[in-house]
């Protein structure tokens, strides 16, 4: 009985499964900046995403990974930072002067696309996630 409830107490402790979001983003300009990417839930989407990474910016396409994201629906959003200032650089009536787009190739259309518009399911494994820059 010490062993059943010894192993329980193992399987309870291991880990719970976690994904790769592997997002491919296209249209990227080259040599300019960074490639910023976020995965986000419902409930910070186009907020403080929980997870997000850059990588340096290369000519055409850009992939970036992110680990250990739980299993889940998750809305994916990049933007190319070309200024490095890690923010979206927008005009004077707010609309983006930065390349953008979301998982799905959400459109924006006189704001943000909705999180059902870019919501992807990610499963164990890795989930790759296409995104076209506008």
């Amino acid at each position: 009985m010490r062993h059943l409830l010894l192993s329980c107490a193992l399987l309870l402790a291991l880990p719970a499964s976690a994904a790769t979001v592997e997002v491919r983003v296209s249209n990227v300009a080259g040599g300019k900046g960074k490639v910023n990417v976020a995965v986000c839930d419902r409930e910070r989407f186009l907020k403080q995403c929980a997870y997000s990474a850059s990588v340096p910016a290369r000519a055409g396409e850009t992939v970036v990974s992110l680990k250990d994201i739980p299993p889940g629906t998750w809305a994916v959003l990049a933007y190319q930072d070309e200024n490095e200032n890690n923010q979206l650089d927008r005009n004077f009536i707010g609309i983006p002067k930065e390349n953008y787009g979301f998982s799905r190739d959400a459109a924006s259309r006189f704001g943000p696309p909705g999180f059902d518009d870019a919501a992807i399911e990610v499963r164990d494994g890795t989930t790759v996630a296409p995104i076209k820059l506008h």
